[in-house]
């Protein structure tokens, strides 16, 4: 039994150290992937579409031109950045410190501390990504250390796997970008104009509210699924997952609220940050209650509220400006590769590629599988454009107009499209850089467990999207 159990660890270090030699050797950075997108994209619109010549060539350039500064995308671009750094705000803040701190003391072995990890990591990125994000990666390091001064045995890794899980159902939850973009008023109008026919136009709805989306009784339960299942199998894995030796390099980054200096007294005034703190949730109550009983829930709304509690768990604005300085770095992929994205998007809608790329799925679909072939070419473009705001940006038109065609509930395939984005987060490294460098943890060593909670991923949704 035990050779076996480890045959088979082998096994999947063998896959996942060819995996992590490829993505070496043959991926650049996200914003070289990005350029060359770009470019293919260009190239393909001369070549496929109706714009031959130099004059056809020019219209390109300015279909490319006037998607990077598309105004309603540059306002998705700075919510999703703020969707981020908020997030990490949070978890920064004392409260949630003192709560991560007392959750480690319930981590005695590798088993129970992944259960504990990827059930809470979870839950919390069910909420916000970039919350969940932070908070499993500190929550991963300050177990392991915890662990190493009570001299027990465990697997690091493991435990920042568990610690990276939710970013394989964000994209589901509350701050995911297609979900909670499509529920703004008019934005699926927005986005389809110069694609869509003006008829089909007029019949998209003016919103799609997270009660047809993220707490759709069906998402709910494939959420709940992924809750079981995922620690379950983290648990199982550690069963005969090997002992790690970890050696701490000095202290994690200090989340503690010090401060020094002369500092203005205003800044320190826990009062004054705490009153307008809930001046912001009243405001918040009075301005969204009614949308917020529609489960109409928008990126403007989350953010509001994450200011407001930020301010308040921080307790002064010193403390809240140190919290927004470490986490504006984590947003820096997002404020450079989105304009880049609204510029393929630009040519893809202007050159008419959209409209061809939608007749192939509708040639190659039915109604029954179209949210299958959707959910597995998401995963696809996720490898590609690692971000879930430029993945709608992109594809979003693409399966608008498949499911108008196709007569496909578009709630569903914007689930589809969620689904098969965030579930090769786990074979494509690039969010797991804050994680890497908070636990300190190589990605050759994260992605043999990461690989696993891919592969049950994919039947969890795969299966959720069949039967539910």
């Amino acid at each position: 039994m035990t050779r076996s159990k480890t045959t088979c660890h082998s096994k999947i270090m063998t896959i996942t150290r060819s995996i992590t030699a490829f993505y070496q050797r043959y991926f650049p950075s996200p914003f070289t992937i990005a350029i060359m997108l770009t470019l293919v994209t260009m190239l393909l619109a001369f070549l496929v579409g109706d714009n031959k010549g130099w004059s056809g060539l020019v219209s390109v350039f300015s279909y490319w031109e006037q998607g990077i500064w598309n105004n309603d995308l540059l306002v998705f671009a700075y919510q999703m950045m703020l969707i981020l750094v908020l997030g990490h705000v949070l978890v920064l803040s004392s409260p949630m410190q003192n709560l991560i701190g007392k959750l480690t003391q319930y981590a005695t072995t590798t088993q129970n501390a992944v259960v504990l990890v990827s059930v809470t990591t979870m839950l919390v990125a069910f909420f916000n990504w970039g919350l969940g994000l932070i908070y499993g990666a500190i929550l991963a390091r300050q177990i392991g250390e915890h662990m190493q001064r009570a001299g027990r045995s465990f697997n690091y890794p493991l435990i920042g796997a568990a610690g990276y899980s939710g970013l394989m159902i964000w994209h589901g939850g509350i701050s995911g970008s297609a979900p909670i973009k499509v529920a703004e008023t008019g934005h699926l109008t927005s986005l389809m104009n110069g694609v869509g026919s003006p008829e089909s136009i007029a019949l998209l709805p003016q919103s799609i509210n997270f009660d047809q989306t993220i707490f759709s009784s069906g998402n709910l339960l494939i959420f709940l699924a992924a809750l079981v299942f995922i620690p379950l199998t983290l648990n199982r894995l550690a069963k005969f997952a090997p002992s790690t030796t970890v050696s701490f390099k000095g202290s994690n980054e200090n989340y503690e609220e010090s401060f020094h200096g002369s500092g203005e007294r205003l800044d320190h005034s826990r009062i004054l940050s705490m009153s307008f703190g809930f001046l912001v949730l009243m405001v918040f109550f009075i301005q969204y209650s009614n949308s917020f009983s529609s489960l109409q829930i928008t990126p403007n709304m989350l953010n509001f509220f994450m200011f407001g509690l930020a301010l308040i768990l921080h307790r002064n604005f010193a403390a809240f400006g140190q919290a927004v300085g470490k986490a504006i770095s984590g947003a820096s992929g997002i404020l450079i590769q989105f304009p880049l994205y609204f510029g393929i998007m630009g040519i893809m809608k202007g050159a008419g590629l959209v409209v061809l790329l939608s007749n192939f799925f509708v040639g190659i679909s039915t109604a029954a599988t179209l949210p299958i072939f959707t959910f597995f070419s998401a995963g696809l473009v996720n490898i590609f454009v690692p971000s879930g705001g430029g993945q709608w940006a992109i594809q979003g038109p693409i399966i608008i107009e498949s499911a108008q065609q196709l007569g496909v509930p578009l709630p569903k395939m914007v689930l589809a499209l969620a689904y098969g984005d965030q579930i090769t987060n786990m074979l494509q490294p690039f969010w797991a850089l804050p994680l890497l460098g908070i636990t300190q943890i190589k990605a050759k060593d994260l992605l043999p467990y990461t690989l696993v909670m891919m592969l049950v991923g994919v039947v969890i949704f795969g299966l959720g999207l069949l039967l539910i």
